[in-house]
This record gives C-alpha cells, structure tokens and sequence, in this order.
C-alpha cells in the first residue's frame, strides 16, 4: 500500500494523493522506460484496458521522464525543452490525453542528475469512454536529441466520478503555422457539431502551446489570444502565456528556464483550458477558435487540441473532493512551499451540484489530531485553496518520513455525498533549527528595478505575517550584513528578485543576454562561520525568489540567566484565546507569570505554582508580548518567552 500511497503523492498537483482500499485500483502499464530518440519520433504501446464494466472515480495517466546517457553512437544526448504528446488511438477516434515540456536538465541542473525521474501526471478521467478494451497510446516526442526516456502508465481507482461522459467530440488537432501567408483560421475552421441526447452540460477543452521564433520571437515569446465564438456569438477569451515561468516548481534548470512563454514553461505540463459552452444541451450548433490577428514571416506556429466532453448531471448533489496537499509534503510539484514549519495547505474542489459553504476537517501530524471547520462560498466543480491554522507539531517534527492527514468529516453542516474522496496524506521532512539571532548577508548584483534600486530584496517574517527583519530597496552591486534577533516560533525567510532572474542566472555568465553580474545571500549564527543550508536558493539561481522555512526554540543556554537547565515555551504562537505556558528544568515551580506589551506595559499578570499553565488572552489586544516568568524561590530567576496574540 504504501508504494501505491507514494507514487500518488508524487502527482501533479490536479491530482493529489489518494488511499485506495485493496482491490479497488488497476494500474495499466504501457511504454516502460524506452528510450525516446534522437529524432522527432512516435512510440506506439497496444494496450489493454478495464472492459468498461466497472465505475472509475478517477483515471491518472502518468508519464514518468527519464534521462538517458548516450552509449556512444549517437554521441549527442541533451536535455533540452521539448514537446511530447500523449495520445489514445481508436478506430473511432483518436484523442489527445496530455502535454508537457521536457527541462532543459542538462549538466549543471543540481536537482536533474542522470538517475532522475519526473512524473507528469494528467486526470484522463472524462476519457473513460474510449479508455477502455484495448487502443493504441501514442508518445509524439518532438526533440531532436535523445536525452530521455518514456514510461507511461494508467491508474483506475475505482468509484463514482463526479458527471458520467455522454459522449467525445474532438474538433481540432496539429500544428500550425501562425502569421504567415496562410491564417491559422484554416485549420482551425468553424464546426457544427451535434450534442447528444441526455447532454446536461457541455465543455470544450483547448490546449494550446506557442513554438516557432519570427521577428517578433513568435509564437514561443509572444503573448497573443483567442475566442471562443459558440453559435457565432463571443462566450471567452483567453491569453496564450504562461507568466511565471521563473517560479517554475523543478528548478534551477540549464537553459533560458526562467523566461515566460506561450502557455508553457520548461519541465511543465501544458494548461488546458475549460470553456464551458451554456446552454448546449442537445441538437446542433457552431463552434469557432478565433486567434489573434497577426501577419509576419510565418516562422511562428501553435500545437493546437480541441475536444467537446458531453456529460450527464452530478452523480452526488453534495460532494467535496480532496485534490492535493500543498504542505506539508515532500512532494516535490510542490517544492517551493516545503518544508513548512507554518500553515498546512490543502486544494479541494467541488464536485457536486450544489454549492459548499462550511466543511469540517480533522488534520495533524502523526496521530495527534485536530479539528477546523472552514466557510466560504465554493461553487460545483470550483477550486480553492484551503489554510489550516498553525500546527505545533511542524515546530517539533525533525527527520523525514513524517505522516500529515486530512479528512474531510462533514460537508455544508452533514455527511459527504461520496466518502471516498475525503482522505488525503502526505509524508514530509522536518524544518530545520535556526539560533535566536542570526546574521543575514547580502550582495546585490548589477540587476537594476530602477532609479538605482537592486531587484533583490529579503524579509523575514513568522507564521502570521509581521515582519520581524527586512533589508529592502538596496543600492545596486552594494553589501548589507544584518543581524536579526527572533523568539521562539516559526519563521520564513523570503527573497525576492523583481525580475525573476535571480541573483545569479549562469546563462547570462555565457554570453546569453546581459550579465547582471552575481549575487549572494548567506545566513549564519553569531557563534559559527559556517553558513546555514539554505534549500532553495542554488547559488543565487532562484528565478523570481523563494522561500526558507525555519522554526527557532529557546536554547537552554539562553533563557534562564541564573540557571541554564530552566526553559520556558509557550504555545500555540501565534495564540487567540489561549496560550499555554510550560516550563523545563524546575523542580518547584512557584511565581508569576506577566504579558509585557510592546509598549512595556503590564497587561496581564497571574500566579503560577505548576509546570503547566493555560492564560486565557480572549481579551488581549492583537499584537507582540513579552511572556515573563519571575521565580520566587529563584530556583528558576527570571524565564521570557516571545508571544504574537492573532484573532
């Protein structure tokens, strides 16, 4: 169970991780590690599909990426950006299942060494219809250098999906030229489709990918759009960009990773985009793709996919669906966010017919659990992104391997329409233990977001937000050395660059466009030189910035003056109505305990005689207090502890 727990964490975020009971999951193996080329090449694997007898919840394609090191002839294997597409041939038809971009992974990517492998997972679940008996699946692979390798599996949990398919119309497919002498609206032609009978809903999906370099560096370096024209009328429009490439998920890569493009980012999978056609509920009618008018030498071309999906009403008229665990996970679609030591995140979606309002879940660390109820407003087949308040125990856990769970218990105040839907779990690895006071040093390089302000910049903030130490709007080329003092709590370091080229791009050290020069950042404690690790940052080559979780506890050494075995810690921190105050290394506790405002006033004050005391702070204003703890005995003198009330 665990393998299959483990391959499912590792999807992409659509996706999520899911626990299935034993026997009610297929995994169909198709491609198996092959060797893709050095050439544009089709690779085609007959496989055998489930027989169609039994419902699948959902059905994950996953194509897992390897590198492939030359024998020698050919002697050329690169890992550049290159297109693969997945596609499912039929005798009655032939879909296309996913897209994604190769990386660019060649010698200097630290996280692609040649023993990599990265999955790319596409939910093919409204392609049920024809994902069954037997068919061809296709891998197009466009490169021109044969650094990788193809694995392609499917995985059939089974259930009740969310709407039953009617039927599939593909409407368009191929790649073609864009602003030459022949329009693109040729082969993308106006169609007049038919919608069956029993349609409840009906949705196109187009993806679409820019490629091709003219004088204006299209289509791969230009933002353009299309319209969506249903039954000759405008009913969308959509951007082909993708505009955060260089907060890219696998990086730093080896080529020009950071620069967006159209719909697409090296090392990612292509967007496809829903339209939903209203009022299409059977009977003909016309559909059109209108791009952007756009005349140059015709060196510019889009990969183009469209199909219709016709589906029947909601199986479940309430439903939530837990889709991913965004932190804390070692799932590495979700890189940039881990290890966190603040907030768990999860993405749920609404697959019911009736909008969600609250939903009441049970989550933690371990086996210790806790209970949030959330409220908003989540309309059938939305998404959001749901904010646990803080765990203690992410504060705590150290090593790897940790089990994080969430359940969803009720939905809109009663038992969920479809339970299976409703577990997720993770396993992550621990925040590392920064000291109380560190030293943050920075280097600008020459990157200039103008009127001689560097595009770097950092802050250092805790688990609601206040800024505890910053160092912004620097001179260009300049070093700034800070030291910070923090309490105890949990902690982000971010650094940013406003260009979203790091602080040290090593392609532009090459000869690849102007060379800002570089940058450096370290961290490190006052009683050491050695620098702290700092997990994302990649000598320098970061993108648009990231993000270093930290926790800091008291040291023994520190927190009692007289007697270095006596500790005190309070928690939860940030607190709202209660804060709970333990003490370590006392035999008899006997004294007082204060909360000191930033201001040095004694706000509240209250006796203590045991190791373990809760204070109610439901009247506490919002801010920073001082947690002092004064012995009487002085066998403990005088404890201080930092603590943020947040309501």
């Amino acid at each position: 169970m665990k393998s299959f727990l483990t391959l499912l964490f590792a999807l992409i975020c659509c996706i999520g991780n899911v626990k299935a009971a034993t026997g009610d999951t297929t995994i169909v193996q198709g491609v198996n590690d092959k060797w893709i080329g050095d050439v544009p090449v089709n690779i085609d694997s007959m496989m055998k599909f489930p027989d169609g007898s039994k419902s699948y919840r959902k059905i994950i394609m996953v194509f897992t990426l390897g590198k492939y090191a030359c024998p020698g002839n050919p002697t050329y294997c690169g890992q550049w950006d290159y297109t693969v597409n997945m596609y499912l041939i039929k005798p009655s038809k032939t879909v296309e299942l996913g897209r994604f971009i190769t990386p660019y992974a060649g010698a200097w990517g630290p996280r692609t060494p040649m023993t990599w492998k990265g999955e790319y997972a596409f939910d093919v679940t409204d392609y049920y219809p024809l994902i069954k008996d037997s068919g061809i699946v296709r891998v197009h692979y466009s490169g021109y250098s044969g650094g990788y390798t193809a694995n392609v599996k499917f995985i059939f949990i089974e259930g009740t999906p969310p709407r039953n398919v009617i039927d599939i119309d593909r409407v368009w497919n191929g790649s073609f030229q864009y602003g030459g002498a022949t329009s693109i609206e040729t082969n993308v032609p106006q169609k007049t489709l038919n919608a069956p009978s029993g349609t409840q809903f009906t949705e196109m999906k187009f993806c679409v990918s820019g490629h091709g370099s003219d004088n204006n560096y299209c289509s791969e370096f230009c933002k353009k759009y299309y319209k969506v024209m249903l039954n000759g009328s405008q009913t969308d429009q959509m951007d082909i960009w993708k505009n955060n490439c260089g907060q890219n998920e696998l990086y730093p890569q080896t080529g020009t990773w950071i620069y967006d493009r159209a719909n697409w980012c090296p090392g990612e999978v292509v967007r496809v985009n829903t339209h939903k056609l209203g009022g299409i509920t059977g009977g003909n009618y016309n559909l059109d793709v209108d791009f952007e008018t756009y005349n140059d030498n015709g060196n510019a071309s889009y990969i183009v996919d469209g199909a219709v999906i016709y589906y029947g009403g909601f199986n479940n008229n309430v439903d939530v669906s837990l889709e991913a665990i965004v932190a804390p996970t070692d799932n590495p679609s979700f890189f940039r966010s881990n290890p966190t030591g603040k907030f768990p995140k999860v993405i749920i979606r609404n697959t019911g017919a009736t909008a969600i309002t609250n939903i009441k879940f049970d989550y933690g660390v371990g086996s210790t659990m806790r209970q949030y109820t959330w409220q908003g407003n989540l309309n059938s087949l939305d998404s959001t992104l749901v904010v646990f308040p803080e765990v203690p125990e992410l504060r705590t856990a150290s090593g790897s391997n940790i089990l994080f769970t969430v359940k969803a218990l009720e939905v809109n105040g009663a038992a969920d329409g479809d339970a299976s839907n409703n577990t997720l779990y993770s396993y992550f690895t621990g925040v590392p233990t920064w000291p109380m006071k560190i030293i943050v040093s920075m280097l600008t390089n020459k990157g200039d977001a103008g009127g001689g302000i560097s595009e770097s910049s950092w802050k250092i903030v805790d688990a609601i937000g206040t800024v505890w130490a910053k160092r912004e709007n620097c001179a260009i080329s300049s070093s700034y050395v800070d030291t910070v003092t923090l309490g105890p709590g949990a902690y982000e370091l971010l650094v940013d660059d406003k260009n979203c080229d790091g602080m040290n791009f090593p392609l532009y050290a090459q000869g690849g466009g102007y060379n800002p020069g570089a940058g450096t950042l370290a961290v490190r404690g006052t009683t050491s030189l050695a620098n702290l690790q700092l997990s994302k940052y990649f000598s320098g080559d970061f993108g648009c910035g990231f993000s270093q979780f930290f926790n800091v506890i008291w040291p023994a050494a520190i927190t009692n003056v007289n007697d270095n075995t006596a500790a005190m810690d309070v928690y939860p921190n940030p607190a709202t109505n209660n804060v709970n105050v333990v003490f370590a290394g006392i035999n008899n506790v006997k004294g007082k305990i204060s909360l000191i405002d930033m201001m040095g006033r004694v706000v509240l004050q209250q006796p203590c005689q045991s190791a373990q005391k809760q204070i109610n702070t439901a009247q506490l204003n919002n801010g920073i207090y001082n947690v002092v703890f004064e012995s009487e005995n002085g066998e403990a003198g005088r404890l201080q502890s930092r603590l943020v009330i947040a309501k």
